[in-house]
């Protein structure tokens, strides 16, 4: 645990100790307990619940299958995943898109990669929301590389701002990338905790040298200061409730 200023806490969480899955064409790291990965002691952080780093064979996926009361989206960093959904949705996602579900009172969807050679990569992020059974709903949006070269994106936030898709859970969720002399700044001011994936790249958080799925999570208030990145993607969520 690295204490960084008066009362900021932040945890360095390893890439290396993340669950891992091989199931021939789906390769799978779980950043927190799930499927046949299981630790009691690491189900979630506040109201995250799941982050999947899925490689999908192509001409391979998930068959249709059911979701309730999960906000669910698919983070991508290579190749496309192509959705299909019970509420009549029927769309693909590539590289840089995000594809999202609000799964409230139930829904059910097939995610399938369409090239029968290049893997899909992506990250599969759930979020526990706030209101229980709410009508289900279904958007996509693509990340604007201008905007995130040194800079943070919003792209997915309780109150639908600045553009972003509006989820049910009490969570704001930023993308930025970092490259040489780029710094970003994130102060967490009001007791709220934050979570930072690094999807891929390195990057410095507070003096800590982080890589390709390592992860840090924050609590308290004080400064996060991202920078030195070589090649960095990275993932913020600013969390509010714990489930």
């Amino acid at each position: 645990m690295l204490n960084t200023a008066s009362d900021l806490k932040v945890k360095v969480r390893p890439g290396s100790e993340r669950g891992h899955a091989n199931a021939g064409w789906l390769k799978s790291s779980h950043s927190f307990s799930f499927a046949s990965y299981f630790d009691r002691n690491n189900m979630h952080f506040h109201n995250l619940r799941v982050i999947n780093d899925d490689w999908i064979a192509g001409d391979s996926g998930f068959p249709m299958h059911p979701h309730e009361n999960f906000e669910i989206f698919s983070y991508m960093l290579e190749g496309a995943l192509e959705h299909k959904d019970t509420m009549g949705n029927g769309s693909t996602v590539r590289k840089g898109g995000i594809q999202f579900m609000s799964t409230g009172s139930g829904v059910q969807h097939s995610e399938f990669n369409p090239s029968e050679e290049d893997p899909s990569h992506l990250l599969q992020i759930w979020l526990i929301p706030a209101r229980k059974n709410t009508t289900p709903r279904y958007e996509m949006l693509d990340l604007d590389d201008t905007a995130r070269d040194g800079n943070l994106q919003l792209f997915l936030s309780h109150d639908g701002r600045n553009g972003s898709i509006r989820t049910e859970a009490s969570a704001d969720v930023y993308s930025g990338k970092l490259d040489g002399s780029d710094q970003i700044s994130f102060e967490l001011s009001d007791h709220r905790a934050v979570y930072v994936h690094v999807a891929r790249g390195e990057v410095q958080i507070n003096g800590e040298t982080l890589q390709d799925g390592d992860a840090i999570e924050a609590e308290g208030h004080g400064t996060l200061l991202l920078n030195n990145g070589k090649g960095a993607e990275i993932v913020l969520f600013h969390l509010s409730d714990r489930p």
